[in-house]
């Protein structure tokens, strides 16, 4: 989610929409993910994202999931509770004519508990900085099953907060942009995929 929420579009930087620039709603608090730590996430999950199943948690914006549908996510949850940030969503829904985006509106936590096992190949977690949010929202979605193996859950918090992930999952990547600290977790294989090859991230 910038701190000050002052600036009033945010750019799509890849794939299909690269350089459109969606609205952001006058909400307190609201930080669109900044261009570089987009760059780098999206580098990091590009051989994953094509018919991706996606979920932005705390979509605000919705730069995360916007990005990813731009990518070739094959379909994109976005959950926001504020009004004015879900109309600015809807808005950018329709100038997109983003089909495959579906825009839930309400609170993310309540959300996570109707998800079924097995529903997402990446969940974006970006909740407001001063929430605390992330490692609970993490435990949850382990406890709900929703990742699926091999899927990743992103979370962006401030950069002194370190996650540590669920038993059934590792981290990723680990960097720390300015005041932004970016962590990526990864659900594990099933112990007969594990030994297969991957895109060599380690």
């Amino acid at each position: 989610m910038s701190k000050s929420g002052k600036n009033n579009s945010v750019r799509i930087i890849g794939g299909d929409w690269r350089g459109r620039r969606l609205p952001v709603a006058d909400v307190p608090g609201l930080r669109p993910s900044g261009d570089r730590s987009r760059e780098t996430l999206f580098n990091w999950l590009q051989p994953w994202i094509p018919a991706a199943d996606c979920a932005d948690l705390f979509a605000g914006t919705g730069a995360l999931g916007f990005e990813a549908a731009s990518r070739g996510a094959a379909s994109v949850l976005m959950i926001e509770k504020h009004p004015r940030a879900q109309d600015a969503l809807s808005q950018s829904i329709e100038q997109l004519q983003a089909e495959q985006v579906n825009l839930h509106r309400g609170g993310a936590m309540s959300m996570i508990e109707e998800f079924k096992p097995e529903s997402f190949d990446i969940v974006f977690v970006d909740p407001p900085f001063d929430s605390n949010l992330a490692s609970l929202v993490l435990e949850r979605l382990d406890k709900t099953g929703c990742v699926r193996r091999g899927g990743f859950v992103y979370v962006e918090s401030p950069a002194q907060q370190a996650i540590s992930p669920p038993q059934d999952w590792r981290v990723w990547r680990d960097q720390q942009l300015g005041d932004v600290r970016m962590q990526l977790f990864r659900r594990q294989l099933p112990d007969d995929e594990r030994n297969l090859p991957d895109d060599g991230s380690d």
